[in-house]
């Protein structure tokens, strides 16, 4: 039976719904990032629609829905409806509502802890390269402003690519945690019948809630699904922190001792930057923790060697 496993690493908490080493869904949760479920205080820095809260921390969410009758510099518990989400643009902000009285604080990530499987490391270089490959054929996936688009591409023949392409799509979206408008662009085929078995793949295997249009005559098709947080792909094009994040997470698992870690200078200025994680790092491997940055190696390309 499927099960969530979570693993607490430095920088972010990973989360897994694992069934027979196979991971169907996966989320990371950036630390100091809110999670969607939350509930905290803040203070409404301005009011009405579209109105702005600050907590404690100086993070800011949009209150979508208003803020009712608080008046400016009132505190108020917001409950947080989805994360801020990275992209071209600065982080943008999260997104809340006032909370209802009855509404106490909340766990929203909560789940047993568990070593992830294996196949961790092909989940992370699925969302690091946006692209998921399978038999016959791969997925290209491209966050973009307005939606996530996924174009499927291969050498089956189109409507057997168009019904697989459908499957390994709603699988990916799954996986990689997508949310909001998600476009996929499906091999063209005439056969009505085909498109629609492409349409029944994906309500068979993406858990609902979510709605979708029918597959059309040039294979395209959306799906809306609620969005609470940025997919491991959005997360993946914050390359610096994304790799500094990832290669905490391998060193650590290595044996004990003082390492040297070497990487990139773009990934090792995110590590000094944040001063708390290499001290935490050493006391997971029980040594002294130095960097060095290597301007030849790719951000990716990252590893340690023992002092």
């Amino acid at each position: 039976m499927p099960e969530w496993v979570s693993e607490r690493g430095i920088g972010e908490t990973r989360m897994a719904l694992v069934a027979d080493d196979e991971i169907l869904e996966a989320r990371i949760l950036i630390h100091g990032i809110a999670v969607a479920g939350l509930n905290l205080p803040a203070r409404l820095v301005s009011g009405g629609r579209n109105g702005v809260a600050r907590d404690q921390a100086g993070n800011e969410y949009l209150l979508p829905k208003g803020s009712g009758k608080a008046s400016e510099g009132q505190m108020l518990d917001i409950l947080v409806t989805r994360s801020a989400i990275p992209g071209p643009e600065p982080w943008k902000r999260a997104l809340a509502r006032i909370a209802e009285a009855d509404e106490g604080l909340s766990d929203p990530v909560g789940c047993a802890n568990g070593s992830l499987p294996a196949s961790w490391n092909e989940l992370i270089e699925e969302a690091r390269s946006a692209t998921v490959r399978f038999a016959g054929g791969e997925l290209r996936i491209s966050p973009t402003p307005a939606m996530t688009l996924i174009d499927v591409d291969g050498y089956l023949p189109a409507e057997e690519l168009a019904v697989r392409g459908a499957e390994e799509s709603a699988k990916a979206i799954r996986r990689l945690d997508i949310g909001g408008s998600i476009g996929i662009d499906l091999p063209t085929t005439g056969s009505k019948a085909v498109r629609q078995r492409a349409a029944e793949a994906i309500d068979a295997i993406l858990p609902k809630p979510f709605e979708r249009t029918s597959v059309n005559g040039f294979g395209f098709l959306q799906i809306v699904r609620p969005r609470r947080r940025a997919s491991l792909v959005e997360l993946a094009q914050d390359r610096a922190g994304f790799e500094a994040r990832a290669l905490l997470r391998r060193v650590a698992f290595e044996p004990p001792g003082g390492k040297r870690i070497v990487a990139h200078p773009a990934v090792v200025k995110v590590i000094e930057e944040q001063g708390g994680w290499t001290d935490q790092l050493a006391r997971e491997l029980g040594g002294a923790v130095e960097l060095r940055g290597d301007a030849a190696l790719p951000m990716s390309g990252g590893y340690a060697e023992p002092l």
